[in-house]
């Protein structure tokens, strides 16, 4: 089968890219957990946080925005000596701030489904042919850029450009599929 070639031969990475990479999602906690796992994702390979994915929802209470937003400096300290996750206190302190953020966004667009939908690119600024090749040279878009502008405008943070065009990618913003891909058919723009 032509997969995208990012997935290589890994069995749980395969099926993240058959399951879940690129198909719609309009579920608050999975949009929150996604971006922050985006996040964590920084400088590191989606792989290895795929890896994590389990003990990071277990640490971060499924990614129940209303309960992480609740964490305190304690929670910070646990989870600093929790070797199931990634260790990195900016990033775990983002998440916490993010949730908070969350339920504001929430309140605002009615839910972050809505907002993050709302960016959306149209059919028509998207490249006519996926390939690998274009996709290499799509680390941002138009879109991304913008809407990393304004969640940090919102107060979020570990959520540049590019971790914003992935998160856009894995929740089907954007089809990013490649022209030859079985999969592509079956996602979105």
């Amino acid at each position: 089968m032509n997969r995208c070639w990012w997935c290589g031969t890994d069995p749980l990475y395969v099926r993240y890219h058959d399951e879940e990479w690129g198909k719609p999602v309009r579920d608050d906690r999975r949009l929150f957990e996604k971006i922050c796992l985006e996040g964590f994702q920084a400088g590191l390979s989606w792989l290895t946080i795929l890896r994590k994915r389990e003990h990071f929802r277990a640490a971060f209470a499924d990614f129940d925005f209303n309960k992480v937003s609740r964490y305190t400096s304690k929670d910070v300290t646990r989870l600093l000596k929790n070797e199931g996750i990634i260790r990195h206190r900016g990033k775990i302190e983002s998440t916490i701030n993010n949730a908070r953020r969350a339920i504001e966004l929430r309140k605002e667009a009615g839910s972050l489904a809505d907002y993050f939908w709302r960016w959306q690119p149209e059919k028509v600024s998207r490249p006519k042919r996926i390939t690998r090749d274009v996709l290499m040279t799509m680390a941002t878009t138009a879109e991304s850029t913008a809407l990393s502008k304004d969640l940090r405008k919102r107060g979020w943070t570990f959520v540049g450009p590019t971790t914003v065009y992935a998160f856009m990618q894995a929740m089907g913003l954007v089809n990013d599929h490649v022209d030859d891909c079985p999969f592509r058919v079956t996602t979105g723009r």
